[in-house]
């Protein structure tokens, strides 16, 4: 092109190419991390044969796709979002299925979608599970409820050492779902959140030994969107609109959750004003002075000397400042609560840190895995019973896996 022969044209073309070089060599790490997409694994309850709870004539399996259908269309005017569906129509998928589906794409967020019920009329409002043993026999109920489905499988003896009616099979975390657990409850607290701003009643976060999420390897959550036994709310959950608002809820969560991933925000941040305060002390204990005793009728000073020993030092408070670190974490609170033992069913001791907008609360401390293994059975006795154990190196948190390698 004759117009490139043209000097203030190549001038301009050789700072433009600069300018490039520069921020392709500047910016290039911080590129390739933006780039990085976030597969989220959308699991439409029931379907085909299993067709759920039916409240009022409501389908759980047919609300439950239209919400999931309506989360993924959302999340996917997101850049960085990967959406997948374990169904995308009123097909039956087994539940082992369901969760391999999501292991095989190594997907970041595993989010199992459902509608409630119970043989009265009255209970209303949305809750979303994260795995864990099952704190009341309500939560249990509704895990059987849902793990049943299991019998409509063809070779679900084949496919599940399980029996979904046995308590006994209600099984406890293994070291890879401890892992999960803390961001299981992130995504869970924000789902909770944005269904409060709807004015939905809040039913909280819950734990239980739901199948799906026990077979994940990724963190999870199951919602309940609510009762279609209740009349009002089954009638709100079938409508397109309530449907829309409750998908929208979901996929603004997820979005809110990933971008924490994005900016590290799973980084622990140490509370102010436990810590600061809490600084080594050093007693050191100096020997007397010799004793001098007077004699009478003499001049002379009889000087009795004692053993002299050297100083004891004492450390009253020594905390590890590197290293890898077990703790079991038995609580977490958006308001703070005293460290004070009357508050944690006599266990003394407990430390507090703050995490993403939570005061979080540990008990023990300890670099031998074995031992915060027995802190864990302890914190369980006197009724923390879904207390779990997390590892920390040089005070910033790591996954239990991690911490494990490099004992």
């Amino acid at each position: 092109m004759q117009f490139l022969k043209l000097s203030k044209y190549n001038i301009v073309k050789i700072y433009f190419l600069f300018l490039t070089s520069i921020f392709l060599f500047l910016g290039f790490s911080t590129t390739v991390s933006a780039q990085k997409k976030y597969t989220v694994v959308l699991d439409a309850g029931h379907g085909g044969k299993d067709s759920g709870n039916i409240g009022n004539g409501y389908r759980e399996a047919k609300v439950a796709l239209r919400v999931a259908l309506d989360v993924g269309k959302e999340l996917l005017t997101a850049k960085d979002v990967n959406v997948l569906y374990t169904r995308k129509k009123n097909v039956f998928v087994e539940l082992h299925n369901r969760a391999k589906i999501a292991n095989d794409k190594k997907a970041d967020l595993f989010v199992s979608i459902h509608c409630d019920a119970f043989h009265k009329s009255e209970p209303n409002g949305a809750s979303t599970f994260v795995l864990g043993l099952n704190g009341n026999k309500e939560n249990f109920e509704i895990s059987k409820r849902e793990n049943s489905v299991i019998l409509l499988e063809d070779n679900y003896k084949q496919n599940y050492d399980y029996d979904p009616n046995s308590p006994q099979s209600m099984i406890g975390l293994s070291v890879l779902q401890e892992e999960n657990l803390d961001n299981s409850l992130r995504i869970a607290s924000i789902v909770q959140g944005n269904f409060v701003a709807l004015k939905r009643n809040n039913r909280s976060v819950k734990q239980a030994n739901f199948l799906v999420l026990r077979e994940t390897v990724m963190p999870s959550v199951l919602i309940e969107l609510g009762f279609l036994t209740n009349k009002k709310e089954g009638k709100f959950l079938n409508t397109r609109s309530g449907q829309l608002k409750m998908a929208r809820a979901i996929a603004t969560a997820i979005k809110k959750y990933i971008k924490g991933l994005k900016l590290n925000t799973v980084k622990d941040n140490y509370i102010a004003k436990t810590e600061k305060k809490r600084t080594p002390l050093k007693i050191v204990v100096k020997p007397k002075k010799n004793n001098v005793v007077k004699v009478k009728n003499t001049t002379k000073k009889v000087v009795v000397k004692k053993a002299v020993k050297k100083p004891i030092e004492k450390v009253v408070v020594k905390k590890a400042s590197s290293g890898i670190k077990f703790k079991v974490q038995i609580a977490a609170s958006r308001k703070y609560i005293k460290e004070a033992s009357y508050n944690f069913k006599g266990l003394k001791n407990v430390e507090l840190m703050f995490i993403d907008n939570y005061y979080k609360y540990y008990y023990g401390n300890t670099a031998v895995f074995t031992d915060i293994k027995k802190t864990l059975i302890k914190v369980k006795k006197v009724g923390y019973k879904d207390a779990w154990v997390v590892a920390f190196k040089d005070d910033q948190k790591i996954s239990i896996k991690e911490a494990l390698k490099n004992l």
